[in-house]
């Protein structure tokens, strides 16, 4: 390979990752800089006493875009990464006793949503039907390309999605739709859910991401062998393979620029490691909120200022449990959904605190990976929805949650399961905001809770430094495993079509 162009990516999270392997498989000289010891950013992991948890995402979907990622690499997938797909997605347990299991058979999923709850399988068939629309409408233009280029809406791609605009059912909110195609509370809490994808509340955010179901369900959803945080390790393995050079444990202090015309900047690289390192290229894949004070010392750069006062996504207040015993009752993926959806959102998003009736999430990875836990063992993650830090008494909000948690489990599971509890760890979203760099513990940089949100997240080019590109969950197209790996491949394309 040349290394006629130099590239450096600050975070080693799954965007920056992305960005440097498809650089460097176009001949660019890449380092990564990671301030902490250790690859993936929010796909992290953590042992203790031989349970091992994934600190991050559980669930993946759209293996497709990993798969390009490692065939532009001139590598396969298969050799790095062991996919599970999943039979049953996820098993929900409602309020009034009823349980159902979703199945990734449609028609098996169809039979079960009728047999548990009354729902007509004509009603699945249909509202997927309106999801695959959205996502073969939007899908390629939103989650590919960037919305602030003017390439992008020259595009045949723009036109094509132009001409089908109302398909993607952008004014109705994301619950509207939903309850105009189910009929029972139980089928339209389950397909309400997915807001949560993007940390965003349902009965607010565009009907456009009920596209989020026809990925999950008609593309299929999987497992990982040695979890999502294998994920991180294996590209870091591809990305060292290839020539990548990977700098953990060493922050950045800056990134340093140049006057050139016009009155914008021009980026010639970074301090790091008590130097500076030259490059032609730097791209942040850090959040918006670090970015700009920590690194260009623009504490009230007008991107910024812009960015924090856009309404934050969800955050989550995490309990890692390790377990004695193994519960039947439970899948790898469970739902204990609450009472009152409505006004657990509203407590997040409006109250800004933990709901009193909150749903509550648990994945066990040890289901598909025994490794993650001793014999007879298994390793509780679980993730109730919360709001993001802004100065709560997180320990008292801990133990309150933690408590309600405790009683929903032992109700909905008919099971004591305090006694069954080794070891305990939180994550508070404070906590988060402190181990990630995510503004206020946002899982997803901003919520999609306006028919504008998908044209308000940050830009992936700088318009004030030329050289300067953005990735990861706080920009373009956003949070989550594929559209932050995605979001590397925009930020790589722009550097080449820009740079080269």
């Amino acid at each position: 390979m040349s290394d006629r162009r130099k590239a450096i990516i600050v975070g080693a999270g799954l965007g920056g990752l992305s960005a440097a392997i498809r650089l460097r498989s176009m001949g660019w000289s890449v380092s990564i800089f990671e301030a902490s010891d250790d690859v993936g950013g929010k796909a992290g992991s953590m042992t203790l006493d031989g349970y091992r948890f994934d600190t991050g995402p559980s669930l993946l979907t759209m293996p497709e875009v990993f798969e390009e990622l490692f065939i532009e690499a001139g590598a396969r997938l298969e050799d790095y990464l062991t996919l599970i797909r999943l039979d049953e997605i996820c098993r929900y347990f409602y309020p009034d006793g009823t349980r159902l299991s979703a199945w990734s058979d449609e028609s098996r999923f169809a039979v079960e949503l009728q047999a548990a709850t009354g729902e007509s399988p004509w009603n699945l068939h249909r509202f997927l039907d309106y999801s695959e629309r959205i996502y073969r409408t939007a899908g390629d233009l939103f989650l590919r390309r960037s919305l602030r280029e003017r390439s992008t809406y020259r595009s045949a791609t723009f036109w094509r999605s132009l001409v089908r605009f109302p398909a993607i059912d952008p004014i109705r909110t994301m619950a509207r739709a939903v309850e105009a195609r189910f009929d029972t509370p139980h089928a339209r809490q389950l397909f309400e859910r997915y807001a949560t994808y993007n940390g965003s509340n349902p009965f607010r955010a565009p009907a456009t991401f009920n596209l989020i179901p026809y990925v999950e369900y008609r593309r299929g959803a999987w497992a990982i062998e040695g979890g999502t945080y294998a994920i991180s390790k294996a590209l870091e393995t591809l990305a060292r393979r290839i020539g990548v050079h990977v700098h953990t444990g060493t922050p950045v202090g800056a990134v340093t620029y140049e006057d050139a015309r016009r009155g914008r900047k021009r980026v010639t690289g970074v301090r790091a490691d008590g130097r500076h390192v030259a490059s032609d290229v730097v791209i942040c894949n850090v959040d918006i909120s670090t970015a700009y004070p920590e690194l260009l010392d623009e504490e009230n750069a007008p991107e910024l200022v812009r960015y924090r006062k856009l309404e934050p996504s969800s955050s989550a207040l995490v309990f890692f449990w390790g377990i004695r015993g193994i519960n039947r009752l439970l899948s790898s993926h469970n739902i204990l959904f609450s009472g009152d959806y409505r006004r657990e959102f509203a407590a997040i998003f409006d109250e800004h605190r933990v709901s009193d009736d909150p749903t509550v999430y648990i994945n066990i990875t040890s289901r598909t990976t025994p490794s993650d836990a001793p014999a007879e063992s298994e390793n509780w993650f679980i993730l109730v929805n919360a709001p993001v830090d802004s100065g709560q008494d997180w320990v008292t909000e801990a133990q309150r949650t933690r408590a309600t948690v405790i009683r929903k489990i032992n109700e909905r599971l008919g099971i004591d399961i305090e006694p069954q509890i080794a070891v305990e760890r939180t994550m508070t979203p404070a906590d988060i905001a402190t181990n990630t760099g995510s503004y206020r513990g946002a899982l997803y940089g901003i919520a999609s809770n306006s028919r504008a949100a998908a044209f308000l997240r940050h830009p992936n080019r700088s318009r004030r430094y030329r050289g300067l590109y953005f990735c990861g969950g706080s920009t373009h197209p956003g949070g989550g495993m594929p559209l932050v790996v995605l979001s590397g491949k925009i930020v790589s394309d722009l550097v080449l079509h820009r740079e080269s």
